[in-house]
């Protein structure tokens, strides 16, 4: 039997969680599928960018000094001398006179120091020969691209825990990372327990319900950055349900259980974690959804209990479980970044405990409002589809009027944030 439950605040149930040490793993990872993988290496440049003193125009690369006297009413004509397409490099010296047509890209030849732009230069035939009026005088290093001016050789470019994005893959692909070293995904495993649950695919059946947690919380790794690995569905008994924890924990870096960590005749999983031997970080924690969030460790590996109500098992992944993933990969802002809104509706509930609220936001008079999504209730579905951020009530709370400021968690956001729970706690103490 486990002990008694005593709930752990949150913010203390979040820092016990983060202590835990998983390792990262580096994997090479092609260039054109490493998109949403996360670095595993610092990235130095291995070249100067640009290589070379280039024109950053379509023009004329002159030597500044013969346009010195250059004017409207008296304009400097040069003869030009060549052409150098981007890619291609001029063969000789640009001499007193000249100029030398130059695309943009291409690298300044030698002799000149400074480009004259296309529709400031006029362009004209003479006597079987090419020539260009300028008006205007030009000064030594005008309108050139310097080797090294965007990145010095041996910089950081890029730092572990980048998440690869467009322009991510268009400097790893500046400096030749065809493989890039990329953290392996950690595996985590996804057992849904409960007699109850029927496959997604077969008909409804009295007293039964379909097995929505297991593919939720697969999505919810994903989007984590986890790769999810499914163990499928074990009815009520003790025997089959330790058996296939067992057989997960042989390929997984993290098992999340969904449903049988309350107190039913039927709730196995803290007898499991005790038959185990794992060490219990938590296994009540003062929220609401989600209280009976259970979460331990057996050596490297961790152990998690969600509830078998949707609403507090999705509350309980994002508020555990994303972190640890994100912690993983190297995200320096592994939590769910926190901002304040405005509630947009009566909240009047009291919160004995701090309160998770589904909400969905609005973009109203120049900031966010925070409408409560759907009904209230840890077994609530609907409300998870049109949610994109938790309202974070604290406990001790008697409810909450339209208008007052709140703290949010954005859900599906690129952004994180490093360590959000003080600044919460403190807030509303103040």
């Amino acid at each position: 039997m486990m002990e008694k439950r005593t709930p752990m605040p949150v913010q203390e149930a979040v820092a016990a969680i983060m202590e835990h040490r998983i390792e990262s793993r580096m994997e090479w990872t092609d260039l054109q599928e490493a998109s949403g993988r996360y670095l595993a290496q610092d990235i130095q440049a291995d070249h100067d960018v640009p290589p070379f003193d280039r024109s950053p125009y379509d023009g004329f690369a002159v030597r500044a000094y013969d346009t010195l006297e250059a004017s409207r009413d008296n304009p400097v004509s040069l003869h030009i001398a060549g052409d150098i397409g981007a890619g291609s490099v001029f063969g000789g010296t640009v001499e007193a006179g000249e100029a030398v047509r130059i695309m943009t890209g291409a690298p300044i030849p030698d002799g000149c120091d400074a480009v004259v732009m296309l529709e400031l230069a006029h362009d004209y035939e003479k006597d079987g020969h090419h020539y260009i009026d300028v008006k205007r005088p030009f000064h030594v290093n005008d309108n050139i691209s310097f080797r090294g001016e965007d990145t010095k050789r041996g910089t950081t470019v890029l730092q572990r825990g980048t998440v690869v994005h467009p322009g991510v893959t268009a400097v790893l692909a500046s400096f030749g990372y065809a493989e890039v070293p990329t953290v392996q995904k950690p595996h985590i495993g996804v057992i849904a327990t409960g007699s109850e649950l029927l496959d997604i695919r077969e008909p409804l059946q009295q007293g039964k319900i379909r097995n929505s947690n297991a593919y939720m919380i697969m999505a919810q790794i994903e989007q984590a950055g986890g790769e999810a690995v499914s163990f499928g569905t074990v009815s009520d008994d003790f025997d089959e349900t330790l058996s296939t924890v067992q057989k997960a924990l042989h390929s997984v870096d993290i098992l999340l259980t969904t449903g049988g960590v309350s107190v039913g005749d039927y709730d196995y999983i803290p007898d499991i974690l005790n038959e185990l031997g794992a060490s219990v970080h938590f296994n009540k924690v003062s929220m609401r959804p989600g209280s009976v969030t259970t979460a331990a460790s057996l050596g490297p590996q961790l152990i998690y209990g969600l509830s078998g109500n949707p609403s507090a098992c999705y509350v309980g992944f994002e508020l555990f479980v994303r972190p640890v993933i994100q912690k993983v990969l190297g995200s320096p802002a592994p939590h769910l970044k926190k901002t304040k809104a405005v509630l947009g509706a009566d909240f009047p509930k009291p919160n004995p405990f701090m309160r998770f609220v589904r909400a969905e936001l609005k973009d109203e008079n120049g900031g966010w409002s925070a409408y409560p999504a759907g009904l209230d209730k840890s077994s609530s579905v609907t409300s998870l589809s049109d949610a994109s951020a938790l309202i974070v009530l604290p406990g001790g709370t008697r409810g909450y009027e339209k208008g007052m400021d709140v703290d949010i968690l954005l859900l599906h956001s690129a952004e994180g944030s490093e360590w959000p729970w003080d600044n919460i706690v403190r807030s509303y103490r103040s």
